[in-house]
């Protein structure tokens, strides 16, 4: 127990301390594994466990979606993209296909090493 509260601490701490762009990563990092989770739970036929991490998945796109500043040019092109996105993921979680999660990790991935490829670029 006092393992499990250690981790949570260190958690929470890492998530206090980072900087937007590190927020930002996790959240793709978050995504990323939940989707992975749900691939899973499909896989061994668990539906409860794979609409609960489909949901979380679409949490994190929504989130991505809500806070985009659309003054920028580049943000109407993320914006296409996360929509598409969710379209995908009421798919996923109305039929529970491992495929269609696992283009939609794809491209969190993709997102997600540009992202890594940004923040690289900015120090």
């Amino acid at each position: 127990m006092a393992m499990m509260n250690a981790y949570a601490q260190y958690n929470n701490s890492k998530i206090l301390t980072a900087s937007p762009a590190e927020l930002v990563l996790m959240l793709y990092e978050g995504a990323i594994k939940f989707g992975n989770i749900a691939i899973s739970a499909i896989e061994h036929k668990d539906i409860q466990k794979a609409h609960t991490n489909i949901i979380k998945v679409q949490r994190i796109v929504d989130n991505f979606r809500a806070t985009l500043d659309m003054k920028y040019p580049v943000a109407q092109d993320f914006d296409r993209v996360y929509a598409y996105l969710q379209e995908r993921i009421i798919d996923a979680n109305v039929s529970k296909d491992a495929l269609i999660v696992e283009e939609i990790v794809t491209h969190l991935r993709t997102m997600r090493d540009t992202w890594k490829e940004v923040m690289k670029n900015a120090r």
